[in-house]
């Protein structure tokens, strides 16, 4: 499937064979494991800034939001598994993170659109998990991590105002990825199993929050489809764009080449 699939095929996603999918004797640990590949893939995206940052600080800004994110894919996948087999020894069906996070970097503009809409989510999501009122196996891990996605949030925040807020260039260049983007947002908010929070109460929260910040840079909020027909909406079922093929080539390669080394 390509990054911008042509309606009259789209339709050929399934859902993932089960046996493709590490078995998950709980429904939390289903929910860990979705959580981790979004955490995971993104991780791995933002890495990939390592020597390309506009700017020095840049470089160790998104390095740094990468390892966070790193972090909680660690966590959270160990929840289900071994994490290096989880990681580096499932095949791309086997993956359960949403198509956006696997979006490729673009332009830094790109990039900090991306981000902007997800660590919005990020930040709403676990912030509702760690206030959740029953004990569950991902509720350590959110307590953590809604304190640093707040920075990866406002990170990307206060870049969208600069870009957008800019010069006539790098206004149109933000306007471009929060374009483009749009439609991969709606997945989002598909309800994951073990994951007890309001789905709609979060999607509302999250347009009111994303609104404000495009309203404040003076950008607009795109408009369109948001994970419906064929635009996006498969990740959690293992279906993925064509990029994600590539990008998971590149990260499981050395562990492949060389199973069972240890360092």
């Amino acid at each position: 499937m390509s990054t911008a699939p042509d309606p009259a095929t789209a339709d050929r996603a399934t859902a993932v064979p089960e046996a493709a999918v590490p078995a998950a004797p709980d429904p939390a640990t289903a929910g860990a494991l979705a959580l981790g590949d979004d955490a995971l893939v993104l991780s791995h995206r933002l890495a990939e800034w390592t020597g390309h940052a506009p700017v020095l600080e840049e470089e160790v800004a998104l390095a740094n939001i990468a390892l966070d994110l790193l972090g909680q894919a660690r966590t959270l996948l160990s929840l289900v598994g071994d994490e290096d087999e989880l990681a580096f020894r499932r095949e791309e069906r086997a993956f359960l993170n949403v198509q956006l996070v696997e979006q490729p970097n673009g332009d830094f503009a790109h990039t900090i659109a991306r981000q902007l809409y997800f660590s919005v989510y990020q930040e709403l999501l676990y912030g509702q998990v760690a206030a959740g009122a029953e004990p569950a196996p991902l509720a350590p891990l959110a307590a953590k991590a809604v304190k640093e996605v707040a920075y990866h949030r406002d990170h990307a925040e206060q870049w969208t105002l600069r870009l957008g807020d800019g010069t006539e260039t790098s206004r149109a260049r933000m306007q471009s990825g929060l374009d483009a983007l749009w439609r991969y947002t709606g997945e989002l908010f598909r309800p994951v199993e073990g994951v007890a929070v309001d789905w709609a109460g979060l999607e509302a929260a999250w347009l009111r929050s994303v609104g404000d910040v495009l309203e404040r840079a003076t950008l607009t909020l795109p408009e369109g489809p948001r994970g419906t027909g064929w635009s996006a909406g498969a990740g959690r079922e293992g279906v993925h764009t064509e990029s994600f093929g590539r990008m998971l080539a590149e990260m499981q390669h050395l562990h492949r080449s060389h199973p069972g080394a240890s360092w």
